[in-house]
């Protein structure tokens, strides 16, 4: 069952680093945004909630490539030892 998930896997990492590219970057407005709260300057936080809250919640979402990356490397080191045998 695993190895038929991990052939898939190896067979769409294409996809899983340009998702994670993705998340990456949204965090480049969310880190504009987060500094500006902080500085307190009210220049693009708390003016308007709903903004705020998809920008607060993009933090949320680093969780998936955290588990992304660790599958890529596991997927690495298992094609690798793979190979090896």
């Amino acid at each position: 069952m695993w190895d038929r998930f991990w052939n898939w896997y190896d067979k769409h990492i294409t996809k899983s680093l340009f998702l994670t590219a993705v998340i990456i970057y949204i965090q480049i407005p969310h880190m504009i945004w987060n500094a500006d709260l902080y500085l307190e300057m009210g220049m693009i936080s708390k003016i308007n909630p709903v903004l705020d809250f998809f920008l607060y919640g993009v933090d949320l979402i680093e969780i998936i490539p955290m588990i992304n990356i660790g599958m890529l490397i596991y997927s690495r080191l298992r094609r690798n030892n793979l190979n090896n045998s």
